[in-house]
């Protein structure tokens, strides 16, 4: 049906070209010069003129000998109007067919790509939570993973009191302290596998007092452990981190990068968008976001421009935020919210600050009003189908969609 209808309208695109093309033949109008008609209408004038008395008899007699000489010249043969010479056949052929050729090949060679299947939304995100749910484990992407160039020659006592922890490790495998140790050394070494495993250990030693940073490292290090991939593990870890903590830096960016590598930008970019928004300028997420998030923006069909500072506070009330206290910190971000819900409310925005403000609704825990935002952002933006997806887009993240 494709080539089909591409067919038809080259087919009719090449009759147009031909005609416009080829029909200047030395054409000449039947119809005489238009100033004619000018001539006798001066003529008619001159007499009224005459009839009146306002021009004198042989005033009036003069101009109507000129007028009349003239309008014997309008008639004579030859004077009809020519139109423009057009290309000869051959010519009109080979253009027609030269732009019309250069069109199939740029399209099959470079713009288009025939023979593709339909992939409405719908299809395309079903196919990327399929390719989420079956995605390699774990284990089998750290066995995939090329040997690690060794690490420079650690000093031989440092390595000794290595092997002295690992084996007191093994003999109390309840030791906090000594398991928090071992996992900290081993992923300076470089041993991502060993170092995620005594974090797990270390997290199930701790039972219900383990925080959501030990689960945001331990997904950090399984995700060093096969090269940057967010396996299914690593998400249940992030997962953990994100319910005891969803302010969790760390645990936010991996989620983001999660949905980067399972076909779903358009629910990355509200998270990344957020976070990047809300965090100290030397968080160690900020500059690798602040790298791709316009890309990212570009797949979730979002208009968005990386501004030249962050939005919110000041650099520096950003570097005193970071040694704030978690109480403290989560405040002045409550604020900055309310900062941005009031000028939304008084002055309108774009669909990117109606998102922001319902995925930071939800990162604070407020879904009742993230809810009714979105509604209101909903009507604000109706009928726009790349707003309404941005807007669905942040509802999900802060878990308020329908």
């Amino acid at each position: 049906m494709f080539w089909l209808t591409a067919g038809a309208l080259i087919l009719a695109s090449g009759v147009a070209l031909f005609l416009g093309l080829w029909r200047g033949r030395d054409l000449v109008s039947a119809e005489p010069r238009s100033d004619v008609a000018v001539y006798r209408d001066q003529l008619a004038e001159v007499a009224r003129d005459a009839a009146r008395g306002v021009i004198a008899p042989d005033e009036a007699e003069r101009l109507r000998i000129e007028i009349s000489r003239r309008l014997l010249e309008a008639h004579k043969p030859g004077t009809t109007a020519r139109l423009g010479r057009g290309p000869g056949l051959g010519l009109t052929l080979v253009l027609v067919a030269a732009l019309l050729g250069g069109a199939v090949w740029v399209y099959a060679g470079w713009l288009g790509a025939p023979g593709y299947p339909d992939m409405p939304l719908s299809a395309r995100i079903a196919a990327a939570e399929s390719a989420r749910a079956t995605r390699k484990g774990q284990a089998e992407m750290e066995a995939a993973q090329p040997a690690l160039p060794a690490p420079p020659a650690a000093d031989a006592e440092f390595m000794a009191l290595m092997d002295k922890l690992r084996a007191a490790v093994t003999a109390r495998p309840d030791d906090v302290r000594g398991l928090d140790l071992l996992a900290q050394n081993e992923a300076r070494l470089g041993r991502y596998p060993a170092a995620w495993a005594a974090q797990a250990a270390l997290i199930k030693a701790k039972g219900e007092a383990a925080t959501a940073e030990d689960y945001a490292v331990q997904a950090e290090m399984m995700i060093y452990a096969t090269g940057g991939y967010v396996s299914p593990e690593a998400e249940a870890a992030l997962k953990e981190a994100l319910i005891r903590d969803r302010m969790n830096g760390s645990a936010r960016f991996y989620s983001g990068l999660m949905l980067l590598q399972n076909g779903r930008p358009d629910l990355a970019f509200p998270i990344w968008q957020a976070l990047l928004e809300t965090s100290p300028p030397d968080a160690p997420w900020v500059a690798p976001i602040r790298q791709d998030i316009e890309q990212v923006a570009q797949l979730a069909g979002v208009r968005y421009q990386l501004p030249d500072g962050l939005k919110g506070p000041d650099a520096a009330a950003m570097q005193a935020a970071a040694g704030m206290e978690a109480g403290d910190r989560q405040a002045m971000i409550a604020g900055m919210v309310e900062q941005l819900n009031e000028r939304l409310a008084a002055e309108g925005g774009s669909v990117e600050e109606w998102a922001r403000l319902i995925t930071s609704l939800g990162v604070l825990g407020q879904t009742d009003r993230a809810r009714a935002i979105y509604a209101e952002a909903q009507g604000k933006f109706a009928g726009r189908a790349d707003d309404l997806a941005a807007l669905r887009a942040a509802a999900d993240q802060a878990g308020v969609a329908p």
